[in-house]
């Protein structure tokens, strides 16, 4: 491959160009997005059911649905949430099913059983994705001063939800402070009493008389007509004319027991924008959807929404995900280029030459570009995996071609042409960097091929820098043996140059003496002096620890009694091995006290602030609640805009402020202090429960059907982990009852009379929930619900439940059914219904979920988790422990396992590289000798042991053996020439320092950028930065050291063991490689 490049330059540059063409190619086809799109296949099921407690929705759907699609193949969880008239049901399946087929199948089975289902349920939304944490990628809001919240409305839900809802990628849209038109049917109790009627003759009048027909064609020769029956009402008002029944022949007309109103829904929800009146869009992406190529199309969508907009009126983008996620990719992209820069300067600072620079420097932009044909070819994306990926690798990809160039030069300096040089120069270097590379290989290749969802997340990863350290390998062995051919140096070097000349001669000097101090502590370490430490005397076990002088004094009169001293002594190179042992050692009291974590949070500039009032607070309560909350928002200058929902999360007692944050560079503090800043603040303001930030990393679940018990339980257990340092925020999914009315039948009575249970519900549901009587059909050309409902005054108190009158069996005198009181037949107790019931796998559950501050929330993790295992549970109960908790065990385990795997790799490519069992092992100790220096770099920059540092972990492994490979071929090198084992090794180090010392350097400078962390998203590519560098500075300085001298027992072992095979003495090397 070299003497072909060399020999064909013309086709080598063709070559580099085929590659770059193809990669700018690839790189525009592809996507962004923030991470790898890890979650497992989920298939979400909604059900309405108007009116219904929560109970009524766990036993009439939420039941029936669980146990229908339980039998689907590949369902891995069920989880199921009853609220008051609604049901959500979420099923999880494994990572290997095929999702159209599941979600089908799911489709089938509610089919199955939709029959059985109550008959005000609204018809079941199967659909794909989702799950209860889902957050909107996008959050709008529609403003207009001078329009009414319920033109807005009608403004939001005709043109701004449908405009949004067409948009390729939007799973759903969601509103908040909706106010909607509603024709009300207002009846009167008492009018209905006097008249001898009930509620169901007057919802069944208006059925019967607001309708449209159709009821064929007629036709002739030449015309065709439909033919319809139009009984349409044209005008609010004219309700009022129905004719309800007749008494003794006289009409009964709806204006004689009710009032019509032409006015709005009562309000579930208020939306407020910087305190402003607004409808709120929560915008969902469907599960496979890109986030930036959905976020992008909103955008685009609001544009030519906005021209339909009328004057007054703003559709304004409070937040889009897109947005961060771009940002931090192109941070990212930005860290690439700042990393390349710095690591070409490494590199010309070392070689003096612009034309040794730009020689190794063009690997590094051919090689990235390259790579991106791997990520179209594999279906990858642009997120933060693959961008670390190649971030990482910005030094790691000059390696190799630094080293090739630097022996092609050391060539060149004795006396060889160009053209000879760059030949033996490659072929000598060769296959040391081949080691290097497949050493690296061998690391990622487990990553990339880890299983579930940790897998499917390094995946990208693995496979990006396994096929960039290739690339980057094919570019050393071609273009730079080829441009060193035919690019030769000036014959007057940079060195003379007026600027930069003294720079490099300066730095020249530091290399210098660098080499002697080097070659000096090399030598020391390898020398054959020992110092004494003590002595034991063999048969009398006499320790003596003196120093050496006076122990040889006090023991030589023994040596004639022939019991002779056994003398303890140490040499430089057991000094060496005790020091590498010290410092391995030292990094595991360090590793206890570094925190934590299975994420860093990103500082993204939104957060929120969820509140909770107390259960059976009205939205009027609430509201005026959370006005004080926005107040006290108001305070903090770092807050942009207030984004305000009330009742938007399905209950009247919740609210939610939307927090955009000012940009980074305008805050003095960042996201993270200033959440911890709002929880104190807030805390002062009485009658609210806060949860601040996007989710808290600590959740366990209680699973049972006990339900005493396990209210027993959760409590007790929410008190202890509130005892642990850090938690807050804590939120318990099982809220206080919210007060509810029992209405319970007396047998005899209800009997007698002919009233039935579903008789009582309907009828009751109609007066008190409001009774869907038709739909009312606007000059507009727009539907309105017509609803039938006693006046909100009627039914305030129990005393005006139980005077409704309802229909029985009997009949009077005229045929119509005689109407009694509902306390003549039935009981009323005060009682409580739970705000919602949550489920998950066939049993009850409730959830405790929880913040942490003011420590890694890993360490805190750590002791919830403690505490719920030794948790005495009786019988019947069981935690889930999920969250970051569950998470973090998964991905340390399997980043554990993977680098178990790793180092079984490396081994087989060094022994194979080497021919040897042992002098792998000597390259290996390098490994653990970048611990030390990673654990230190992350106390010292304060950072967390999370996901993103162990990747960091994770590359060293690959990435220090590089130095040691360097350093044990070389020796092998100078030993066939016939150099002994200590100048061999002097020789290695000496003429390897420098290349070691560039390679380090390029690696560290290029990871800089990284390691800062100044852009969106660096809280997360920061610690992996920190990770690496500090395992290279400590790996660096003992590898120089610590390899030779493990080298030179092990090479001692190696020659006395094939002494041994063939039965003749072993080889004896000279007095100074005595231990």
């Amino acid at each position: 491959m070299t003497r072909v490049s060399i020999n064909h330059p013309v086709f080598a540059t063709m070559v580099m160009v085929a590659l770059t063409v193809l990669g700018l190619f690839s790189y525009a086809k592809l996507g962004v997005e923030a991470m790898p799109d890890v979650r497992p296949p989920i298939v979400s099921i909604q059900v309405r059911y108007p009116g219904a407690s929560p109970e009524q929705v766990e036993n009439d759907l939420a039941k029936p649905i669980e146990n229908a699609v339980n039998t689907v193949a590949g369902v891995k969880r069920i989880l199921s949430a009853s609220y008051e008239g609604i049901s959500y049901s979420w099923i999880e399946f494994r990572l290997d099913v095929d999702t159209d087929r599941v979600t089908q199948e799911v489709r089938d089975k509610i089919a199955q059983i939709r029959a059985g289902f109550p008959r005000d349920v609204k018809d079941p939304v199967v659909q794909r994705g989702g799950d209860e944490n889902d957050e909107p990628v996008a959050f709008y809001a529609l403003l207009g001063n001078d329009l009414s919240q319920r033109q807005l409305t009608t403004l939001g839900e005709q043109v701004v939800q449908k405009g949004f809802e067409r948009v390729n990628g939007v799973g759903r849209v969601s509103l908040g402070g909706t106010v909607t038109r509603e024709i009300q049917i207002r009846v009167d109790p008492a009018r209905l009493t006097a008249f001898g009627l009930t509620v169901d003759q007057v919802v069944t009048a208006l059925r019967n008389a607001n309708v449209s027909v159709p009821v064929g064609t007629i036709s002739n020769n030449t015309v065709e007509a439909i033919v319809r029956v139009d009984g349409r009402i044209e005008e609010p008002a004219n309700f009022g004319k129905i004719i309800v029944a007749r008494k003794s022949g006289a009409p009964i007309m709806l204006s004689q027991v009710a009032e019509v109103f032409d006015t709005e829904r009562e309000r579930s929800s208020i939306a407020r924008i910087n305190g402003a009146p607004a409808i709120s869009f929560y915008i969902f992406k469907a599960q496979d959807a890109n986030i930036v190529q959905v976020g992008d199309s909103l955008k685009i969508a609001a544009a030519d929404i906005r021209k339909l907009l009328p004057a007054g009126t703003e559709l304004k983008l409070l937040r889009s995900t897109s947005d961060f996620v771009k940002a931090a990719v192109d941070n990212v992209k930005m860290t690439i280029i700042e990393g390349a820069l710095l690591t070409v300067l490494i590199v010309f600072l070392f070689l003096g030459s612009w034309r040794s620079t730009v020689i190794t420097g063009l690997t590094l932009p051919i090689a990235v570009i390259a790579t991106f044909i791997s990520l179209r070819v594999f279906g990858f994306t642009l997120n933060y995996m693959t961008m670390m990926a190649l971030s990482l690798c910005i030094g790691l990809l000059i390696d190799d071609a630094i080293v090739v160039r630097e022996n092609i030069v050391r060539h060149i300096h004795m006396g060889k042409d160009h053209y000879t040089a760059a030949r033996e120069g490659t072929d000598e270097i060769g296959l040391a960097v081949l080691a290097t590379t497949f050493s690296i290989v061998a690391v990622f290749v487990p990553i990339a091929f880890m299983g579930g969802i940790v897998g499917k997340f390094f995946y990208p990863f693995g496979i990006t820098v396994a096929v960039a350290v290739l690339v980057s390998l094919f570019v050393s062995f071609t273009l730079d043996p080829m441009l060193s051919a035919v690019w030769r140096d000036p014959p007057r070097g940079l060195h003379d140059a007026r600027f930069v000349g003294p720079v490099l001669r300066r730095f020249e000097r530091v290399m210098n003496r660098v080499h002697a101090i080097y070659g000096g502590l090399l030598g020391w370490v390898l020398s054959s002096r020992r110092w004494t430490l003590g002595a034991t005397v063999p048969k009398m076990n006499l320790p003596v620890g003196i120093p050496a002088v006076g122990v040889w004094r006090a023991l030589r009169t023994l040596d004639a009694r022939q019991l002779k001293p056994r003398f303890a002594t140490i040499s430089p190179r057991g000094i060496t091995l005790w020091l590498a042992g010290l410092s391995f050692a030292l990094a595991i009291p360090i590793a206890g006290v570094v925190g934590t974590e299975m994420m860093p949070q990103s500082d993204e500039g939104f957060t929120s602030v969820r509140l909770t009032m107390p259960v059976g607070s009205s939205l009027e309560y609430a509201d005026e609640r959370v006005k004080r909350v926005e107040q006290a928002l108001r305070e903090f200058k770092e807050i942009d805009s207030i984004d305000t929902g009330i009742g938007t999360e399905g209950a009247k007692n919740t609210g939610r402020l939307n927090l955009k944050l000012l940009p980074r560079s305008e805050r003095n503090r960042s996201q993270k202090k200033l959440e911890q800043a709002i929880r104190q603040r807030l805390a002062a303001i009485p009658g609210i429960e806060m949860k601040v930030g996007w989710g808290g990393p600590i959740y366990v679940a209680l699973l049972g059907n006990n339900d005493a018990e396990m209210q027993r339980v959760i409590a007790d257990l929410r008190q202890k982990i509130l005892s642990i340092r850090g938690i807050t925020d804590i939120e318990v999914s099982l809220k206080e009852g919210t007060p509810a009315l029992s209405v319970r039948l007396k047998p005899e009575l209800a009997s007698e009379y002919g009233v039935t249970y579903a008789q009582l519900g309907t009828t009751l549901r109609a007066l008190i929930g409001g009774e869907n009587s038709g739909y009312w059909l606007a000059p507009d050309g727009q539907n309105y619900e017509v609803i039938t409902q006693i006046p909100r005054a009627s039914r305030a108190v129990i005393d005006d439940i139980s005077g409704l009158n309802i229909a029985t069996s009997r009949l009077m005198a005229d045929g119509t059914p005689e109407v009694i009181p509902l306390r003549a037949i039935a009981t009323i107790e005060r009682t409580f219904n739970p705000e919602n019931i949550r489920r998950q796998d066939l049993q009850r559950r409730i959830a405790l979920w929880a913040n942490v501050q003011g420590r890694p929330s890993g360490d805190a993790g750590k002791e919830v988790q403690a505490m719920v295992k030794a948790y005495e549970l009786p019988p019947g109960l069981r935690f889930d422990i999920g969250g970051q908790i569950r998470e973090q065990e998964e991905v340390n385990a399997a980043i554990f396992g993977a680098l178990a795997l790793a180092v079984i790799f490396i081994y087989i490519v060094l022994a194979s590289q080497f021919g040897s069992f042992l002098q792998p092992i000597a390259i290996m100790a390098s490994l653990p000798l970048s611990i030390v220096g990673v654990m230190l770099a992350l106390l010292l920059t304060n950072t967390t042991l999370n996901i993103f540092s162990m990747i960091g972990i994770v590359f060293l492994m690959g990435l220090v053996t590089k130095n040691a490979i360097l350093l044990v071929d070389f020796a092998n090198k100078g030993q066939r020439d016939g150099l002994s084992l200590n100048d061999a090794l002097l020789a290695a180090g000496q003429v390897r320092l420098r290349p070691i010392l560039m390679t380090t350097a390029a690696m560290i400078f290029g990871m800089l950028p990284l390691a800062i962390g100044l852009g969106e998203g660096s809280e997360q590519q920061a610690p992996m930065g920190r990770a690496i560098i500090g395992g290279v500075i400590t790996s660096t300085l003992l590898t120089l050291v610590v390899v030779p001298v493990i080298y030179s027992y092990l090479d001692a072992l190696e020659r006395r063991l094939k002494g041994r095979r063939r039965g003749a003495p072993a080889l004896t090397h000279q007095p100074a490689d005595k231990a």
